[in-house]
């Protein structure tokens, strides 16, 4: 007996309803809809077109990615005349972090409009960010650069970006930590121990060594997130001299 599998959180029951959806989300009308439904399309759902190409957002999402970082790499250019190449990169990559950009899918409440046929439990959080790229990429293709950066400045500058905020921000305390031992010439390494926790689910333990010394240990579901929690409390016991530096 053959089985077909139900699609879950498809689009809403009209091409009507999607459409004032998107519409309310961009603040202008879209020209062409169904560009904007690939832009909600999970590979799940198995989609070809006419010449066999998949269909789904992921072609989008690397689109809207390129748009995004030159949209915002020109507004830092003209708002921080004094950044330099460095600061400017890290002050993008704030912005467009991975951790931003689900936050954004997620006000925007992007996972309603998503076609797949997994359930939206299933999903991790990188795909409220995946499909916001994918929206851009979308708004790209229907109407253009202007239209591109009006919404990114409505729906992401104007809301989001504040320079001196952003300066303080750490998205990364591994990387903090990590430029802090080479720029004082110390050594450092991330050592995965033996975890004799009781979890259902996997944990990885990670303790970190700087200049022969234990300074912190953290346990996580994934190696890197244990690095990553390591490092943040390596940084606080460090802060005042890497704030210092």
């Amino acid at each position: 007996m053959r089985l077909t599998t139900k699609i879950f959180n498809s689009h809403p029951k009209t091409d009507g309803d999607f459409f004032l959806g998107i519409k309310t989300i961009l603040g202008f009308k879209p020209k062409d809809i169904d560009i904007y439904k690939k832009a909600f399309l999970h590979r799940s759902v198995n989609k070809r077109d006419e010449e066999g190409n998949p269909m789904n957002y992921e072609r989008l999402e690397f689109l809207g990615d390129a748009m995004l970082g030159t949209i915002i790499s020109k507004h830092l250019y003209n708002e921080v005349p004094e950044g330099d190449e460095g600061y400017l990169t890290k002050m993008r990559s704030k912005i467009v972090s991975r951790k931003h950009l689900n936050e954004l899918g997620k006000d925007l409440e992007l996972l309603r409009f998503v076609e797949s046929r997994i359930p939206k439990t299933h999903f991790g959080d990188n795909i409220h960010g995946n499909v916001f790229e994918a929206l851009v990429g979308a708004i790209y293709l229907d109407r253009g650069y202007p239209y591109c950066e009006k919404f990114i400045n409505e729906r992401v500058i104007r809301p989001y970006v504040d320079i001196e905020q952003l300066e303080g921000k750490v998205i990364s305390y591994k990387s903090l930590v990590i430029e802090w031992c080479q720029k004082q010439k110390k050594t450092f390494h991330y050592d995965v121990y033996e975890d004799t926790g009781n979890d259902e689910l996997k944990h990885f333990a990670v303790k970190l060594t700087i200049s022969d010394r234990i300074l912190a240990k953290a346990r996580a579901t994934s190696k890197k997130k244990a690095e990553e929690k390591a490092s943040r409390r390596a940084y606080f016991a460090l802060q005042s001299r890497i704030d210092n530096q």
